[in-house]
This record gives C-alpha cells, sequence and structure tokens, in this order.
C-alpha cells in the first residue's frame, strides 16, 4: 500500500491510500482534501499511519504522532484564538439583569461589557471586539451607534436596574443613598452642556458635567440625573428624588446624603414633600446655644445622645480613633500656619474662617500671629460627630444607616477608576449621554458580579476576577478531513474554572 494524491481540478490534492494488486490499484481509503502545503503534510502523516494500522503492524506510539501534534500546533495562528471570558460569565449576568440585547441592541450590550474589560477609549472598544467576538468593526461605527442612541434608553436601563435592584432587596428599599461628583472633559471648549465650574479633582479650567446618583443599601445602583456643569450640590437632591418617585411610583424612602446636602433650602424642600433624611451634621455650624448643649452632653464612646435643633434631632457621636485624627489633624494645620507666619507670608486678609486660617489673629495694626487658646480651645470637638434626622430611628439605627453611605462613594470610585468613566472625550450631548449609561449599567453588572462571587463562595475581588475572565480564551480550529469547524476552550486555571462553574 501506498499513498497517491490526486490533483483536484481547483488546485487541492486527494490524499488517497492505494493498494496495488497485480497491475492495477485500487483505492483503499481517501483520507481528504488538502487546500493548503501544511493539510497536506498532515493528511500525509495521517495515511502513512492508517496503512500501519491496516498492515497490522502500528504500535501503541505511533513514530509519526509527534509530528501530527507539531504540525497542528503549528498551524494555530492568532485568528484562530478568541477571548471567550466576557461572553461566557459577564454577558450571562448582562442578560440575567434583563438588559436589552438582541439585534442591534448587542453593539450596546457589547459596549457595556468593553467598559468592564476593557475600560478606555473607542478605539479600545474596536479592539475588545475584534479580540472578543471576532467582529471587524471601525471605530465610526461605534460613534454612529452612540449618535442613534434614543432617549429610551436611559429610563429602560433605569427600570431595569430599579427592579433588579429590589428583587436583591426581597422588594424593600426603605433607604436611599445620595451623592453627586463632577466629570470633566479633555475639550477647552465649554457649551450648554459642559461648563467650567467647582471640580472635586483640580479640574476647574475644564468643561464638565455634574452627576447626581442614587444607590441602595450595599451599593446597587437605582439612578442617576445627569446636571449642567455649574450647577450646585444643594440643586441637585429634590430633581432627582422627583424624577425617581414619578418613575417608579413607590413609598418615599429615607434620603441619606453627606454634609454637603445639609442646607437650610434642601431640608425645607424634604420636609415639605414629606421625606425622612439622615444628614451628617455640621456641629461647630450649629448656633451657639446649640454647640454649648453639644458640649454640656459629654457623649461617651457607643453611648450617642442628642439635642434639639432647627431641623429636627441632632445626633452626636464620639470615637476615640476619630478624635486623635482629628487632633493629629489639627497639629498639622497648626505646624503650617506657624511656617507660614514665620516666614512673614501672611497678611490680614488671611484671617478668615476657611479651614486652619480661624486661628490667626491681628496684633496691632499688621502684625498676624496664631490664636493658641482658640487652637487649644478648639480640641473639645475632636472626636464629635454629627447626624440631623427627622426619622424616629433609634440614634444606633441612625448611625448604622448613615455608615453605609460609603457605598456610594465606592460606587463612584468603582465608576472613576475600574470603569474609567472620567475623563470623558466626547462633545456631542448625545454621546456624552450615551457613555454615562454605557458606565451605569457597567456598574451594575460590576455589583452583581460582586455579589455572585459571594454567593458562590469563591474568594476573589470583582477585580480580580474580571482580569481572569478576560484570559479565557478558545481554539477555532478545521478538522482536515471532514473540514467540520469546531472550538474548545482551552484548559482553564483553577479560578477561571471556578468562575466558569459559578451559578448565575
Amino acid at each position: 500500500m501506498f499513498v497517491r494524491k490526486n490533483k483536484n481540478k481547483s488546485g487541492s490534492l486527494s490524499i488517497q491510500i492505494v493498494h496495488k494488486i497485480k497491475r492495477k490499484n485500487k483505492v483503499v481509503k481517501t483520507l481528504g482534501i488538502a487546500y493548503t502545503k501544511r493539510e497536506e503534510e498532515l493528511l500525509i502523516l495521517l495515511a502513512h499511519n492508517e496503512i500501519e494500522r491496516l498492515q497490522g503492524v502500528q504500535s501503541l506510539f505511533v513514530e509519526h504522532d509527534d509530528l501530527v501534534v507539531e504540525n497542528f500546533v503549528g498551524g494555530i495562528a492568532n485568528d484562530h484564538l478568541q477571548i471567550v471570558g466576557s461572553e461566557l460569565i459577564l454577558a450571562e449576568i448582562y442578560r440575567k439583569i434583563g438588559f436589552p440585547s438582541g439585534g442591534s441592541r448587542d453593539y450596546f450590550k457589547n459596549l457595556v461589557l468593553c467598559r468592564l474589560v476593557y475600560p478606555g477609549s473607542k478605539l479600545k472598544t474596536v479592539d475588545y471586539l475584534k479580540k472578543h467576538l471576532n467582529l471587524d468593526i471601525s471605530v465610526y461605527s461605534v460613534y454612529r451607534f452612540l449618535d442613534e442612541l434614543n432617549d429610551e434608553l436611559k429610563p429602560l436601563i433605569e427600570q431595569v436596574t430599579f427592579e433588579y435592584t429590589k428583587k436583591i432587596l426581597d422588594g424593600k428599599l426603605g433607604v436611599v443613598f445620595y451623592d453627586m461628583t463632577t466629570l470633566y472633559f479633555e475639550a477647552s471648549e465649554e457649551d450648554d452642556y459642559r461648563i467650567p465650574g467647582f471640580n472635586k479633582d483640580g479640574k476647574h479650567q475644564q468643561p464638565q458635567i455634574m452627576i447626581g446618583l442614587l444607590v441602595s443599601s450595599h451599593g446597587y445602583p437605582i439612578g442617576y440625573q445627569i446636571f449642567q456643569g455649574n450647577t450646585s450640590e444643594t440643586q441637585t437632591l429634590i430633581p432627582v428624588l422627583d424624577a425617581f418617585q414619578k418613575k417608579f411610583s413607590i413609598e418615599k424612602p429615607i434620603i441619606v446624603a453627606d454634609a454637603a446636602l445639609l442646607s437650610e433650602k434642601n431640608i425645607n424642600v424634604l420636609q415639605s414633600n414629606n421625606y425622612e433624611f439622615i444628614l451628617g451634621g455640621r456641629i461647630k455650624n450649629e448656633t451657639e446655644q446649640i454647640k454649648q448643649k453639644v458640649i454640656e452632653l459629654k457623649v461617651e464612646e457607643g453611648k450617642p445622645k442628642e439635642v434639639k435643633s432647627k431641623n429636627g434631632r441632632l445626633i452626636v457621636s464620639y470615637s476615640s480613633s476619630r478624635a486623635k485624627k482629628d487632633r493629629r489633624n489639627r497639629e498639622k494645620g497648626l505646624k503650617r500656619l506657624e511656617k507660614k507666619v514665620k516666614n512673614g507670608k501672611l497678611n490680614k486678609d488671611h484671617i478668615n474662617n476657611r479651614g486652619y486660617n480661624k486661628y490667626l489673629k491681628l496684633e496691632g495694626e499688621a502684625t498676624v500671629s496664631i490664636d493658641y487658646a482658640r487652637y487649644a480651645a478648639d480640641s473639645v470637638w475632636d472626636g464629635l460627630k454629627g447626624y440631623v434626622t427627622n426619622t424616629r430611628l433609634s440614634r444606633m439605627n441612625v448611625m448604622a444607616n448613615y455608615a453605609q453611605l460609603w457605598q456610594i462613594e465606592k460606587a463612584f470610585k468603582i465608576s472613576k477608576t475600574d470603569l474609567r468613566i472620567r475623563p470623558i472625550y466626547h462633545r456631542l450631548k448625545t454621546r456624552i449621554e450615551a457613555h454615562i449609561c454605557i458606565c451605569f449599567s457597567a456598574y451594575m453588572v460590576y455589583k452583581e458580579l460582586e455579589r455572585l462571587l459571594k454567593i458562590n463562595g469563591i474568594n476573589i475581588s470583582p477585580e480580580k476576577a474580571i482580569n481572569e475572565i478576560k484570559e479565557i480564551r478558545q481554539l477555532n480550529y478545521t478538522l482536515p478531513k471532514s473540514k467540520q469547524v469546531k472550538t474548545k476552550i482551552l484548559q482553564p486555571t483553577i479560578k477561571q474554572q471556578a468562575l466558569l462553574n459559578m451559578k448565575i
């Protein structure tokens, strides 16, 4: 028996095993058709292996096996490898939440998953689509899709997010947390939407917008609202709450927010609309009468007390660790002042109540010095923390609810770092709104991943899980004989296998 190559009209080769009987050749088996030189070599090796098997002389370890494997591995190109982790895991979470998918809305799904796996520019989005989905799409196609996202998408995303969050919390929201932040643009021009204003990141000269975010306990998102860049924080709370009430028609939750929202106007509007609230209190901004009552309380650690204020109950707690931090900060502030006074860098214009400048005083007509008596008297406030509320909750419950405010701070941190919601490079209002909607959706997927990791007993952070997910690869290959296309996930690591087995 021998191997014969027959050339076809198309230029391909048929690889056959032929048995010569007397003077006639009889085809025993056709191994397949080779379209490339590498396929030809592989089929010939398989043919020789089959001849040995037919003749009954094949050993357990065939000498050609290594060559066959080496030939197959050598034929694997980068195009044959596809990153599939995000589709196998993150896309399933996306669909479980109920976010839109199918047809043109798969664009949105892909942009959300890309925000989790490769946060950054739209060029990275194009790279993601190529590596993960084998889609060769230009960045202009992505921009066109952002332009076409209609006004129905944000309400739909918020509705789905709200319903899923409510489901997770067994239908009980109870308390919601509100905060806002600034998002700046890498652009020099302002417009009606992007306006310079106070920026928490020190980007005061760059156009920006402001975003107010509502989250539930444990940091699950509920909704958001976008404001012009020069909007004051105190003017955002009620519009967000009103929009929230109109959309979801639910019982009014208790509003928890930090001291930045503690304005007379906000409190009056909250009370007139029958909202209950827990706000961070600024004890030292209270009237002298209230401050004296607070001092007389002599609050001890773990035993909060309260006094009545014009805005409701002023609950005061004490923490020894907070007292150490307050004292340390005051000492650092004093040293900086002493250095400036010694160098003569301060004048009477610096005497004000901003920060540690309140410890300055004027001696004579032009000499600025430090009022050490006032500095020492300020120590009475070390360790004290205030909470303003109109609820009937116990003092400990008020403090416990306020303590969860870090969840919304974490939400902003995740959005700004892991999801890289900022800086924003878009100019058009529609693209800006689409970008934020994508990031909001990605944050919900992130939070659900965090929850599922805990439920499934996988003791890694969402960030590390995403790093593992985006390294799960699949091999796409074609069988040389049947030309059948096959796929195989490459052997996952222990962590990757745990993620693949995760119950979603």
